[in-house]
């Protein structure tokens, strides 16, 4: 029998969602936060970068405020009016101390009970190579829990105005091949749909597909897929890392 995946926590009210890039969340988890933002929850979404390395045929510098543009109407299909962008630089970003540092005081500033990221580990369940950017935001974006609520760890975010905070009390990971626990995609499906859409100018180089059609395949294809897991209910799954 097929191991079922559990429902995620709901006794929570904010959450910070920490990415590479933009579109991330939309591949990753859009379905999920429309339904949390339905429910009242305040859900703030932060980007180690501005995505400008991502097309080919356009100039990091014209590219960068598009998707940026992008990202912030894709955003608000969902419900989230808030996305802050840390300007790392796209596809050579680099885990460490800087990195943790800033995810740390975004999680101090935000102070969320739940952090959401996408998957850090090598691979897509062993069968695609990750990319350096996602491995070294998810993994940094773990490590940065910890690390907002440790005064001694980053003194000078509280200099900075910026208390430690303790209160995060799970990390959501995206995307893994070993999730945990699921969410019913169904209430969020269609405007996740309309979220990635929102990414049109990616989309659009990406895939010689209907854009539409390409990200309703996608999504409905994922949620479907751990629907087994979850009483034949469409799903967002997640890793979930308790703290």
């Amino acid at each position: 029998m097929t191991e079922q995946l559990e429902p995620m926590p709901t006794d929570w009210q904010r959450a910070l969602a920490v990415v590479a890039h933009p579109d991330d969340l939309e591949y990753g988890c859009a379905a999920a936060v429309a339904g949390w933002t339905d429910g009242g929850r305040d859900i703030t979404y932060l980007l180690a970068t501005r995505g400008e390395a991502g097309i080919d045929t356009l100039e990091p510098e014209r590219c960068a405020p598009l998707r940026e543009q992008e990202q912030r109407a894709s955003a608000a299909v969902v419900g989230v009016s808030r996305v802050d962008f840390l300007d790392h630089r796209d596809g050579v970003i680099e885990y460490g101390i800087g990195l943790r540092r800033d995810i740390a005081a975004a999680v101090r500033r935000h102070r969320p009970e739940l952090v959401i990221t996408l998957n850090h580990r090598d691979t897509w369940g062993g069968v695609a190579w990750n990319t350096p950017d996602h491995r070294a935001v998810g993994r940094a974006t773990l490590d940065a829990a910890a690390d907002a609520g440790n005064r001694w760890i980053f003194p000078e975010l509280a200099e900075q105005g910026l208390e430690p905070w303790d209160g995060v009390r799970w990390v959501a990971v995206a995307g893994s091949s070993t999730p945990t626990h699921a969410v019913d995609a169904t209430p969020g499906l269609e405007r996740s749909v309309q979220s990635l859409l929102a990414h049109r100018t990616y989309i659009e180089v990406l895939t010689d597909e209907d854009p539409e059609a390409y990200c309703r395949t996608f999504l409905t294809g994922n949620a479907q897929a751990s629907a087994e897991r979850f009483g034949g209910r469409p799903a967002v799954a997640f890793e979930l890392f308790a703290r």
